[in-house]
């Protein structure tokens, strides 16, 4: 919670001067979530953390903050993104992921003025074929498929500069003859500046449970949770944004558990790197530079996935990613590659397309 604090001092004192009610209320159930957050273990639905933009995918993989009323993808991160501007726009994103993994979404906004924002939007991830086997190994000869769905129902609307919403999740989650349904939610705001040179977001992602497990009289596995807060800056003489995203705030370690000791044991979590290190872990950098109205070059940092995915001392380009934007008239297309190991990388496409009018 100190760097929520931080954050929101730094917002107050440097950029711009705001009522503080609206903080206060959201960093209250910040609070709380992070209260009950539990440190280490495994977690199910972590396909949910996955990002299908290749906007977002550029920027780092993570990014709550970006100040733009035309990208339908940024609803997925925030719910408080949605703006009436969306309105009539479809959207279709494909990643190439690894070892013939491949997933996806697709969204659809509509605005009411007496009423609000809606999108809604589909999530999958396609895990591909399998051999099924006994315990011992031999083959039987039969195939089975894995995939897990996320349908997304989300609403917004705005109080003057502050903008708020949520994300309804149904899940559904089969793996061979094991099913499971879920049901988690986002809950996010947003504030720009007077000048709207400036975002920050608060956001509370994945929050709810399974509502049925794999098997019978199976326990009940957690989801993600990640709570996060971001700030987005466009440079007032220079054609750049840029955008800082701060991840996993209800966890402070991120590093790796000590292999000696088991989960239920003092010191499971040995914090062996620096609190700069441990700070950095918690951070994702994008930029984006924008040579014309439309054609946008983007790229990103994220620590955390390096320290994770590197090779021994040869971390290479891991954690690094970059892309491009394209607006041609009513279509939108972007594209993202990602860095991921030594061995592969993942490659994002994302098409927009707006009914009515031209972006």
């Amino acid at each position: 919670m100190i760097i929520i604090k931080y954050l929101w001092r730094f917002t107050e004192n440097v950029i711009f001067r705001m009522k503080q009610k609206y903080y206060l209320a959201f960093l209250f159930c910040l609070t709380v979530l992070a209260g009950k957050a539990q440190i280490g273990g495994e977690n199910t639905y972590q396909f949910l953390e996955l990002t299908n933009s290749a906007r977002i995918a550029a920027l780092g993989g993570n990014q709550i903050a970006l100040l733009d009323s035309t990208d339908l993808n940024l609803p997925y991160h925030n719910p408080a993104s949605l703006h009436k501007s969306m309105e009539d726009k479809v959207l279709v994103n494909y990643v190439n992921y690894m070892a013939d993994i491949n997933y996806g979404y697709a969204s659809f906004a509509k605005s009411f003025d007496s009423i609000g924002n809606f999108a809604l939007g589909i999530h999958y991830i396609n895990y591909g074929k399998f051999l099924e086997a006994t315990e011992f190994g031999e083959l039987t000869g039969n195939e089975f498929k894995a995939a897990e769905y996320a349908f997304h129902i989300i609403y917004s609307n705005n109080y003057k500069r502050l903008n708020y919403g949520a994300s309804l999740k149904p899940i559904l989650s089969v793996f061979e003859s094991y099913q499971s349904f879920g049901l988690v939610a986002d809950f996010g705001i947003s504030i720009a500046s007077k000048s709207k040179y400036t975002n920050v977001s608060l956001v509370a992602r994945n929050v709810g449970s399974q509502i049925t497990t794999y098997y019978n009289n199976g326990s009940y596995e957690k989801v993600p949770l990640n709570v996060q807060a971001g700030i987005s800056r466009r440079l007032k003489h220079a054609p750049i944004n840029l955008a800082l995203n701060m991840q996993y705030l209800n966890r402070w370690d991120l590093g790796n558990p000590d292999p000696d000791k088991q989960d239920d044991e003092p010191g499971f979590f040995e914090r062996e790197e620096s609190f700069g290190k441990q700070i950095m872990r918690h951070i994702v950098f994008g930029a984006e530079i924008l040579p014309s109205e439309n054609f946008i070059i983007r790229a990103g940092y994220n620590y955390q996935r390096r320290q994770e995915l590197k090779f021994g001392e040869r971390p290479g380009m891991v954690g690094l990613s970059a892309g491009f934007g394209l607006k041609i008239k009513r279509f939108r297309l972007d594209y993202a590659i990602s860095q991921y190991h030594l061995a592969g990388s993942s490659n994002l496409f994302s098409l927009a397309i707006n009914i009515n009018n031209s972006f």
